[in-house]
């Protein structure tokens, strides 16, 4: 057996939940690193009709055929992962702390795939602040873990550059789920690369620079309302950064109620001969389409649903909706 096969060998446990995770899991696993065990988190009620529906992590899971596990508390398998004596453990978006103990236990350490060059952005929504920020560079850090949020010694980062549009305005294109992806399959082929110089021990690590460390919050459901005082460069941004999760919605203000708008894409537009309209107020721009007049330049809206109803183009919804024109959004 050469060294190559004896790396492959290497016991691993992943844990991993979203679809960052899985992107990671499935490359791994099509480069001969299979793991011994999966570790996601227990399938959730999702959708208006609530259907339980299992992560992303535990649908590639179950197309290998690998042993999984869902606890609601990482703490609770801790006698499990113990007793299979893992190598190494893997973890890439898994949603929960590791104890010290479990830390603690595999040969080799845990890993850490994380999308962001660090000490910028830990925590829960790195990718999202890079959209919203407008950084024009981001990458995936593989850090060995210890008991803090993503404070862990660098084995490994490398850059991944957002492509930039042939526009004069200096705005980024890129979608969550679009970064997302990119991020995923760049921090697996990072991790294909450095698992076996980690287990040789040609790698040594490096800590992060404390003074430059950066923080990223847990988003919740009110962190997608647009708030129209801001640029339309800021909302254009929120509405990349937010698609799917959480969204970016509005308020429509009609005789007999209020309706739920989300707005799923979007572009900037400068109209100096317009800057005095009220802020949050919709009307047809040149070339016939709809704007919202923002703190600084007007929101294009190209698609947008009212809640309950499907997703549509602006100029679909207008043909029903004509009535929207000369409105004030909240």
């Amino acid at each position: 057996m050469n060294n190559e096969q004896k790396i492959t060998k290497t016991k691993i446990i992943f844990l991993g939940t979203p679809k960052f995770g899985a992107i990671i899991l499935e490359g791994i696993i099509k480069n001969n690193y299979r793991p011994v065990l999966v570790v996601t988190s227990p399938d959730k009620p999702v959708g208006r009709k609530q259907v339980l529906t299992p992560s992303p992590v535990k649908i590639i899971a179950q197309k290998y055929n690998i042993p999984l596990i869902q606890p609601s508390k990482i703490k609770n398998s801790k006698s499990e992962i113990e007793n299979i004596k893992p190598d190494l453990i893997i973890l890439a978006a898994y949603g929960q702390i590791l104890p010290r103990e479990i830390l603690e236990t595999p040969k080799f350490g845990c890993l850490n795939i994380h999308p962001s060059l660090l000490p910028k952005y830990r925590g829960a929504s790195p990718i999202q602040s890079a959209i919203l920020n407008n950084d024009q560079e981001t990458g995936i850090t593989i850090i060995l873990m210890d008991e803090r949020i993503d404070h862990g010694l660098i084995l490994a980062q490398r850059e991944w550059e957002i492509p930039k549009p042939k526009t004069q305005i200096p705005i980024t294109k890129a979608t969550y789920e679009e970064l997302n992806k990119e991020l995923a399959e760049l921090g697996a082929k990072l991790l294909i690369e450095t698992i076996p110089k980690w287990i040789n021990g040609k790698i040594k690590p490096q800590p992060q620079d404390e003074s430059k460390a950066t923080y990223t919050k847990l988003l919740n459901k009110e962190n997608g309302r647009i708030i129209w005082k801001k640029s339309a460069g800021e909302i254009e941004r929120q509405i990349r950064a937010f698609h799917p999760w959480p969204g970016s919605f509005c308020f429509w203000q009609k005789p007999d109620r209020i309706l739920k708008i989300k707005i799923l894409k979007a572009k900037i537009v400068n109209l100096p001969n317009r800057k005095n309209q009220p802020i949050g107020k919709t009307s047809i721009i040149p070339k016939n389409e709809l704007g919202v007049k923002c703190a600084k330049d007007f929101l294009i809206i190209e698609k947008l649903q009212l809640e309950g109803k499907k997703l549509v183009s602006s100029k679909e919804f207008l043909m029903g909706h004509s009535e929207f024109i000369g409105t004030i959004l909240q």
